[in-house]
């Protein structure tokens, strides 16, 4: 996962430009839920996709270390980039399943969604998992999606 390595090291210089003012704010804390786009990513100003589902379906799987919620996106849900589009996508993930509505998982989507999509455009599932630790936005992005180990 090379692609991966190289965008979250691009993202690391534009979010670290700055450090070290004097009037710089304490760093994200462990709830922050912050939705940044790359910064390659041009925010379109329709949403082509309005009215159409973004997410197929979603399965609950096992792994070797627990429940797995695989989230199944439409060729709309790859492909919208419209900024609340990814809010409209989580909501379908959780009127599917409703217990994924926790703060580790909804970090998780949008991980997948905002960076995931980016790098694997073609990834079969997003996969999501309540046994990881809720570690906020940006610790999730740097984990590569996957907080507390490696993918499933």
């Amino acid at each position: 996962m090379g692609t991966v390595a190289a965008v979250l090291a691009a993202m690391s210089l534009v979010t670290g430009c700055g450090a070290g003012s004097a009037t710089e704010s304490a760093p994200p804390t462990a709830t922050t839920t912050a939705k940044p786009l790359p910064p390659t990513t041009p925010a379109p100003a329709v949403d082509h996709y309005a009215g159409a589902p973004l997410i197929d379906h979603v399965t609950w799987t096992q792994t070797d270390k627990g429940d797995q919620l695989q989230v199944i996106p439409t060729p709309a849900g790859r492909a919208d980039t419209f900024p609340t589009a990814g809010d409209r996508a989580w909501s379908e993930v959780i009127a599917a399943e409703p217990s994924a509505d926790t703060p580790g998982m909804h970090d998780q989507f949008f991980c997948h969604w905002v960076y995931a999509r980016l790098v694997q455009p073609d990834k079969p599932s997003w996969n999501l998992e309540p046994w990881r630790p809720n570690v906020g936005y940006q610790a999730t992005v740097a984990a590569q999606c996957n907080p507390g180990g490696a993918e499933e």
